[in-house]
């Protein structure tokens, strides 16, 4: 049986989008094959790459990808994961099924260096168990 596939959308492809791909890959690898992108990419934020790290998942070798990248490939899941995308981004040519959740946006995240892992961390979790609820099962 063929993976399906996922396209994760977020504004700029360098945090939230990159960690739910990593739990995707790394977590449901077997059935599920994930790829994400942004409206407007930017580099992958460093203070990800660390929280992903620190659970085992390495996503230090992921790059920012533009949506632009992906026209004229089908997925059977659009998962956008702020609601800029989500306004942006509310057809993707290629869709299958459509779902929407939106999360903090990291780079809001303020303090110390502490204080920004923290609150990475939290938003990491958030994500890590919305995935376990909706693509657990499916």
């Amino acid at each position: 049986m063929a993976k399906k596939k996922i396209l994760v959308i977020c504004q700029h492809n360098s945090a939230r989008s990159q960690m739910a791909e990593g739990f995707l890959n790394s977590s449901y690898g077997h059935r599920f094959e994930a790829t994400s992108a942004g409206i407007e990419p930017f580099s992958v934020n460093p203070y990800a790459i660390r929280v992903m790290s620190e659970i085992g998942i390495d996503i230090s070798n992921h790059r920012s990808k533009s949506i632009r990248e992906f026209l004229g490939t089908n997925f059977d899941y659009v998962v956008t994961l702020c609601d800029e995308a989500k306004e942006m981004c509310p057809f993707f040519p290629g869709g299958g099924e459509y779902i929407h959740k939106s999360f903090q946006d990291p780079e809001t995240c303020q303090g110390s260096d502490e204080d920004k892992i923290v609150c990475f961390r939290s938003i990491r979790d958030e994500i890590k168990k919305w995935i376990e609820e909706t693509f657990g099962k499916r």
